[in-house]
């Protein structure tokens, strides 16, 4: 009798040989999630969903400016007793709580709102809230930093959040692309970042080469990813009672991962299905599919990094 082996077995015999961790690509890391809200803003604005669309087409903005200000910026990769230390106790290289952020980072925060308020045609809300941060006592944009960082985002401005960590993802991504695969070691929390102990925006089931068919977290600071066999909770790691929704007539590529063990879901996107799908982009784009787990009775284990429901509001 013919035996087939589901997804998650094939990927735990072939373990050794699958790329465990995928750096970002530090030249164009942005620009290839720019080029990305802006194929889906179209896409949205040609639908019914202009709001949302206007939306990616800010975000779209962001990000260009981002690799932009990606290009002049370098970050100082921790000392080799800094690593040392992170190595003996399992933490995280650079980790998002633990490192001492550069002072540099608000810098980038103000070219990037610079850039938007030159790109011209956004609302007047948008016009206001960059001219704001640019404004914002240094006190306060860290404290703002600190909890973006920590999880702790209740008392993070609603608004401002995109834009105080898009700031922030220059700075962790351009030490990210420091470091070599075989210097990131796996930590005993599968369900972190390895490097800066972020969790996952999403995953994403891949298909260039060395990476074919295997799923990948996808950090929502830095953009490292970290394998993760598939068929398996991002959150709790319950092997059982998974789920797979998706909206009608919407894009065969997006997809929901519900678990009955801790009742949360994150999306997972297939690359064979659409090559272009950029995690952090296209989990923006979905937010009809967040809906829907919501009335399912799913709570979402984590959050967009990019997602303002006060800016994106009609």
């Amino acid at each position: 009798m013919e035996r087939v082996l589901d997804p998650a077995r094939i990927e735990a015999f072939t373990e050794r040989g699958i790329a465990r961790v995928r750096l970002p690509e530090r030249g164009q890391a942005f620009s290839r999630r720019a080029a990305r809200l802006r194929h889906l803003s179209a896409s949205e604005r040609a639908g019914e969903g202009r709001a949302i669309g206007d939306y990616l087409r800010l975000m779209a903005v962001l990000a260009d400016a981002q690799q932009s200000a990606l290009a002049t910026f370098a970050a100082a990769r921790p000392s080799a007793e800094a690593l040392r230390l992170a190595s003996t106790h399992g933490m995280p290289p650079i980790h998002a709580v633990g490192l001492t952020r550069e002072a540099s980072w608000r810098g980038i925060l103000g070219e990037l709102c610079s850039s938007v308020l030159d790109s011209g045609d956004f609302p007047a809300a948008v016009r206001d809230l960059c001219l704001r941060l640019q404004d914002t006592p240094v006190a306060h944009l860290e404290a703002q930093a600190d909890a973006l960082l920590a999880g702790r985002v209740a008392e993070v401005d609603a608004a401002a959040g995109p834009f105080l960590m898009s700031a922030l993802q220059v700075c962790w991504l351009d030490l990210a692309a420091q470091f070599t695969a075989e210097e990131v070691k796996p930590l005993e929390v599968t369900g972190v970042c390895p490097l800066c102990g972020t969790l996952p925006v999403a995953s994403v089931v891949r298909v260039d080469k060395g990476s074919c068919g295997y799923r990948y977290l996808h950090c929502a600071l830095c953009a490292t990813e970290w394998h993760m066999v598939r068929v398996t909770c991002s959150h709790c790691q319950e092997t059982k009672d998974l789920v797979y929704h998706s909206i009608e007539g919407g894009s065969p590529a997006v997809r929901a991962e519900s678990c009955g063990s801790c009742r949360g879901y994150r999306k997972i996107f297939y690359q064979e299905k659409d090559p272009g799908i950029e995690p952090v982009a296209d989990d923006l784009a979905s937010l009809a599919l967040d809906v829907l787990m919501t009335m399912e009775g799913y709570h979402r284990v984590s959050g967009n990094p990019l997602l303002s429901l006060k800016l994106a509001a009609p």
